[in-house]
């Protein structure tokens, strides 16, 4: 057998004498092999390998501490054995080639700080800070699960907030036909959205309000406005819920809600600017009291509407 080679067999236990207790000499073995057992996996190397390092392993094999051996004489190492043949690998060439997955990156980390391999510790490290940046997340997307919590998000947000509602369970009659196709097509709205303005506007998801489909839009705290997406449409003997995708009215309050780009300071010229809506042009002079901060442009796009789907003659 030329060489160092390592067996990945896999031992079960048996019964039999306890291991005795051994130490080797410093330099007692040279170049010899020794036969170690880690956790069942059986492995061959030289002691110059294991010695090469100022680690544990050079502990344990320059006669510094004792060392189990079975009655065969395999020594043995109360550890995990399936990276010990990577650790081998870079006490022989102070380098190796790490795995792809993080977690056998981790598991790795781990053995080489048992052994104290301080080396393989600081590469295993710079792999998964390399890994964590490679894999950081485009934009995040908070999912609310509270009002409290909602509140908090779009109070404490330096940037325009963009929030859709959707909660497809909250229903008490059948979709139309193409109900499902349009709630899908606002979720994928949201997320070209989101994509494209993530550094401008924070988005964010709610799946507990009363509405079906929903987007609200705020500026500096406030809700400037809000797109409702479904309506109630009364059949024969039976009501339907319908879900619309008006896109270009979604299209046109995201870019409006850019208008607040700016310091948290009430800007009122913008918020009246913005504010303003065919519908607030007709009321009456009753309204005319009421801070422009406190209007909501609200654009539902719920329509009433029957029909009777008898055929003619019935």
């Amino acid at each position: 057998m030329s060489g160092d080679t390592c067996l990945t067999t896999t031992l079960c236990p048996t019964v039999g004498p306890k291991p005795k207790t051994c130490s080797f000499k410093a330099g007692s073995l040279g170049n010899k092999y020794v036969r170690l057992n880690v956790g069942g996996s059986l492995y061959y190397t030289t002691v110059q390998v294991l010695t090469r390092h100022d680690t544990m392993l050079k502990a344990m094999f320059s006669g510094r501490m004792e060392v189990l051996t079975d009655k065969e004489g395999w020594i043995l190492i109360d550890r995990c054995g399936k990276h010990f043949g990577t650790i081998l690998n870079y006490l022989r060439d102070d380098t190796i080639a790490l795995p792809k997955h993080r977690q056998e990156i981790k598991e790795l980390m781990a053995e080489a700080k048992y052994y104290l391999i301080q080396g393989l510790v600081d590469m295993c490290q710079a792999a998964l800070q390399d890994k964590k940046e490679l894999y950081e997340p485009v934009c995040s997307i908070p999912i609310i699960t509270s009002p409290k919590e909602e509140e908090r998000l779009i109070e404490s947000s330096m940037k325009p907030v963009v929030k859709l509602l959707y909660n497809r369970s909250n229903n008490k009659y059948s979709y139309t036909s193409n109900s499902d196709d349009n709630l899908l097509k606002n979720i994928e709205l949201f997320d070209k959205l989101s994509l494209r303005f993530n550094g401008r506007v924070l988005f964010i998801k709610d799946v507990i309000g009363d509405e079906i489909c929903c987007w609200s839009f705020y500026g500096q705290g406030r809700k400037l406005a809000e797109v409702c997406c479904t309506s109630i449409v009364y059949a024969t003997e039976k009501k339907q819920t319908k879900v619309e995708f008006p896109e270009a009215r979604i299209y046109e309050e995201t870019l409006n809600v850019l208008l607040y780009e700016t310091p948290r300071v009430p800007d009122n010229s913008l918020l009246e600017a913005t504010s303003r809506s065919r519908s607030q042009a007709s009321h009456s002079e009753d309204d005319e009291g009421f801070e422009l901060r406190d209007r909501v442009r609200r654009i539902h796009v719920k329509r009433y509407s029957t029909y009777d789907d008898r055929q003619l003659g019935h």
